[in-house]
């Protein structure tokens, strides 16, 4: 089976970090990979990993986007793949454009992942127009049949988005020097319980809770040290820079560290004794709640959207009812206070199950398809 996955470009970032790994799985099914966006810095992992990348500027939110769509149909029609895959906008627009107007005999099964809880509009609703919408998370297939119901050809299928587990694993251990190289980095951490809240630096990621949090908890416990990870977007600098003046007015600037963006992040989860997710608006998704949870770090997290499904399967007793800050409090006191059990991946948040899952969608599509020329 040759499957071609379009998205904008692969720079970094939850869907972009997907469609790497699922590649790589497709390639170590046997099926045959390929990718299309406008190019990235992880595009040379995925070549090594054996998928091929091809070029091409898919990704800009403008009308003049429109002139790609005639050199889209001919590099697919060149290709003569048997499933086409978007995960964005802008791609799915084009390739679905181009795609229409390919013999509708011949032309590959065009397959959608709905990554997100989409602005309702008409530009949104390409996601739900093709012939299979994956959706990946409960809270994404209800928004789904909610607000695009009339542009959907099938209810959707639920396919958790996966971590893999030969990267994110229970018996996880740090490299050598690691830790010791880390604390000549951040010295503060020596000799510290960590407690982690990975994410980009946004107003929604609940950075400002997390602090508030820090400063309760370094009342009452001399041990602890907040991470914060993850680096601010380029235009958004000065969030970082309020974020570190709320720290220093609450005078806990020896109690919580700024780290930035880290490639090495597994080693953090796997090092912290509490993993945080805080985010202020319902998510799609909560790719850190299943990365934390594969290594067995005790997860506490806000009960509402992605995370909270992801965090009701891997570990309940973190769920934590958003806007109380009270509620907050008492359970990171409650599992600092009395180790909790480890948490725990559910077998549906694997790379391997999304991988399987998503192969069968395929598979079927292109069987019922060949019942239909019968």
């Amino acid at each position: 089976m040759k499957v071609v996955q379009l998205l904008p470009a692969l720079n970094s970032g939850g869907v972009e970090r997907g469609t790497v790994d699922f590649a790589r799985a497709l390639v170590e099914a046997g099926h045959e990979s390929i990718v299309i966006s406008n190019g990235g810095r992880m595009v040379e992992q995925l070549e090594r990993e054996g998928s091929r990348h091809i070029a091409m500027p898919i990704h800009k939110k403008s009308l003049s986007s429109l002139w790609q769509v005639r050199p889209l149909r001919e590099l697919l029609t060149e290709l003569q793949a048997d499933i086409l895959h978007v995960r964005s906008r802008i791609p799915a627009w084009l390739t679905y454009l181009a795609w229409k107007k390919m013999p509708q005999a011949s032309r590959p099964r065009l397959v959608s992942t709905a990554h997100g809880l989409y602005s309702i509009n008409r530009y949104s609703a390409i996601m739900a127009r093709s012939e299979q919408v994956i959706a990946i998370s409960t809270c994404v297939l209800d928004y789904l049949q909610e607000n695009y119901g009339k542009y959907l050809q099938r209810t959707p299928a639920l396919v958790y988005r996966g971590v893999d587990t030969n990267e994110f694993f229970p018996t996880l251990q740090l490299p050598d020097n690691w830790l010791e190289n880390i604390c000549g980095e951040f010295p503060e951490l020596r000799g510290k319980r960590w407690l982690l809240l990975p994410g980009r630096l946004t107003r929604w990621k609940g950075q400002e809770d997390f602090i508030e949090l820090m400063a309760r908890l370094a009342e009452k416990h001399a041990d602890i040290h907040g991470v914060i990870l993850g680096g601010s977007e380029p235009n958004k600098t000065h969030y970082e820079e309020e974020l570190k003046e709320r720290v220093r007015s609450l005078a806990i600037e020896d109690r919580v560290t700024f780290v930035g963006h880290r490639g090495d992040i597994r080693y953090w989860y796997k090092q912290s004794a509490l993993v945080f997710n805080l985010s202020q608006r319902p998510e799609p998704f909560g790719r850190t709640v299943i990365e934390a949870a594969a290594v067995g770090t005790p997860i506490i997290g806000y009960d509402i959207g992605g995370p909270a499904e992801s965090l009701r399967a891997c570990f309940p007793r973190g769920l934590v009812q958003k806007s109380d800050p009270h509620a907050l409090y008492r359970k990171a006191c409650e599992l600092l206070d009395t180790p909790a059990e480890r948490a725990h991946l559910a077998p549906e948040f694997t790379l391997q199950a999304q991988a399987q899952h998503t192969i069968e969608i395929y598979q079927s599509l292109l069987e019922e398809r060949e019942l239909h020329r019968d």
